[in-house]
């Protein structure tokens, strides 16, 4: 695995002085990409919550490669947030937990590469209500990389077109309770399904039962076209249960 990344953060600094070259060059290495990730997919046994950590990761990256080459200009802009991304894939979060600030920069960064996609006239809005003098706010007892579903799917249903259309994504971390809240204008027009698409709702649904047990709540609902996913961890309750098993 690492390898893969070493050659593809590699192939994508070229891109710097070789954008022209690039895109020529994109669908070929995308193709040995993508053959690579389903040979990682085809080991995937069980659901225990290693198995489901090692698969969420090919696919993170997977869509991340699949905003950059959709419009190399960007590439430069992209580039430095995608350090940002590969540090905390490659380092942080193959740790069992985080702490919230890390897991909060992650995702903000993994947004601006997402905003690689849309229309600058798109309304994007990304708000954070974080006090960061509680203890737990740089305490590791947050899953990594447990933000990335609900974040990457508002970017994937988003209606993207019409003038109404928007996404917008809430970050707070208060009274020791991590909460993310993800809405956006439904398309009309039905996502193209792709081969092992739904795995990223499945992991998280999975991974929050069998870390948080009872200390967590997902809502998901609908209402006049508009789609809402609200996540809340109490982290202090988590701490305080995990004291007392150890």
């Amino acid at each position: 695995m690492i390898y893969i990344l070493s050659f593809i953060i590699v192939l994508l600094l070229l891109l710097s002085g070789l954008l022209a070259w690039y895109l020529y060059r994109a669908k070929e290495t995308k193709k040995g990409l993508d053959a690579k990730f389903n040979a990682l997919e085809m080991k995937v046994d069980g659901l225990q919550l290693d198995t489901l950590e090692s698969r969420l990761n090919p696919h993170l990256f997977k869509n991340i490669l699949n905003s950059i080459q959709s419009h190399a200009y960007q590439t430069y802009f992209a580039l430095d947030k995608l350090a940002n991304v590969l540090d905390y894939i490659l380092y942080d979060s193959q740790q069992k937990l985080v702490t919230p600030k890390q897991e909060i920069e992650f995702a903000l960064n993994l947004i601006e590469i997402n905003k690689i996609k849309i229309s600058p006239l798109f309304e994007l809005k990304v708000k954070t209500k974080i006090n960061e003098s509680e203890k737990l706010y740089e305490q590791q007892l947050l899953a990594p990389l447990i933000s990335i579903d609900l974040i990457e799917n508002a970017f994937k249903h988003a209606d993207l077109q019409s003038p109404d259309a928007f996404i917008s994504i809430l970050f707070e971390f208060n009274d020791n309770n991590f909460s993310l809240t993800v809405s956006n204008k439904i398309s009309d027009k039905k996502a193209m399904k792709k081969g092992r698409s739904g795995l990223g709702v499945t992991t998280l649904e999975q991974r929050l039962k069998i870390i948080y047990k009872n200390q967590y709540q997902l809502d998901k609902f609908v209402d006049n076209s508009i789609y809402t996913a609200h996540l809340k961890i109490n982290l202090l309750e988590y701490k305080t249960k995990m004291h007392l098993i150890g």
